[in-house]
């Protein structure tokens, strides 16, 4: 079995972590946390650019012991996952100007077959690991992405509205890869 993978971007508390959740219940399948949550809840908010890596490397470890679940279990073909290497690269240049080389080499050598792309229009939710409240960093961020996905092959949707409207174009999205 091929497992299809979808990823979910976006700039943060744009709805990705939930719209996982809610897209593997209703395709009962399951979904891949963002590796950097577990990290800096656990070392601590301040980071550095060497952190990136590990945080890159340890996310598609996570990756691929779920893909590798779905694939052993016959389970539903598809993989949703929170965060791919472009999320680390847009981070990488944003906050340090520069990027790892391994995760632009990972951004060239994994597949994916869908990526949803979370706009900025719903109100931001207070965290402790979020860092850019402002609309104008989220817009420019959010932007940053699409920019990511109109230059590359993937297919690609921006997911918008309220999270209703945002579960049932996402659903609308993947059912479209899935009947292919």
């Amino acid at each position: 079995m091929t497992v299809k993978k979808v990823v979910v971007i976006g700039p943060e508390s744009t709805g990705k972590s939930s719209l996982c959740a809610k897209l593997a219940e209703h395709f009962e399948s399951i979904w891949c946390p963002e590796y950097a949550r577990e990290y800096l809840t656990t070392n601590g908010k301040e980071y550095g650019y060497d952190d990136l890596l590990i945080i890159a490397k340890e996310q598609l470890l996570l990756e691929d012991g779920y893909t590798n679940k779905l694939e052993e279990t016959n389970g539903n073909p598809v993989l949703f996952v929170d965060t791919d290497m472009y999320v680390l690269k847009v981070w990488c240049e944003y906050v340090f100007h520069q990027c790892h080389h391994f995760i632009l080499e990972q951004i060239c050598e994994r597949k994916y077959d869908l990526y949803l792309l979370c706009n900025v229009d719903l109100p931001w939710v207070q965290d402790e690991l979020r860092e850019y409240p402002e609309d104008g960093p989220r817009q420019e961020l959010f932007q940053i992405y699409k920019d990511l996905l109109i230059n590359q092959n993937v297919p690609w949707v921006t997911i918008s509205g309220t999270f209703e409207e945002r579960e049932l174009a996402a659903i609308a999205a993947v059912n479209g890869l899935l009947n292919q």
